[in-house]
């Protein structure tokens, strides 16, 4: 489901996928974030397809103006877990919010695993 808003210039509508893409670069721009991991079997599958697809590793949901996201990372290894996924969940939040305008509710990171 899309998210709508109202304002005094209009509506505006905002597809998950474009949330998702979003997140999934803000993510990959934090620091300590080597790779994205595909959330099931039909991300798997397609990733064949699509080269780069940047919404690989994230999951949406929406409830109203409110925005959920599920994040599946591969660390760098020999950082600090809770200081790049809290990093990552600030990094998230405040891109979210800032393009879309509506409220990031929840961010849950998944590690999956580290890599060198």
């Amino acid at each position: 489901m899309a998210l709508k808003t109202r304002n005094s210039y209009g509506s505006v509508t905002v597809s998950e996928d474009v949330i998702a893409s979003l997140a999934g670069n803000l993510a990959l721009e934090c620091y300590g974030i080597v790779d994205m991991v595909p959330t099931n079997f039909s991300d798997t599958v397609s990733d064949l397809f699509k080269r780069n697809s940047k919404s690989r590793g994230v999951r949406i949901a929406t409830n109203g103006d409110r925005i959920f996201v599920d994040l599946f990372v591969v660390f760098k290894y020999g950082l600090p877990i809770s200081a790049v996924a809290n990093s990552l969940k600030e990094s998230v939040k405040y891109g979210l919010e800032h393009f879309t305008g509506m409220i990031v509710e929840k961010i849950d990171v998944h590690v999956v695993g580290v890599k060198l």
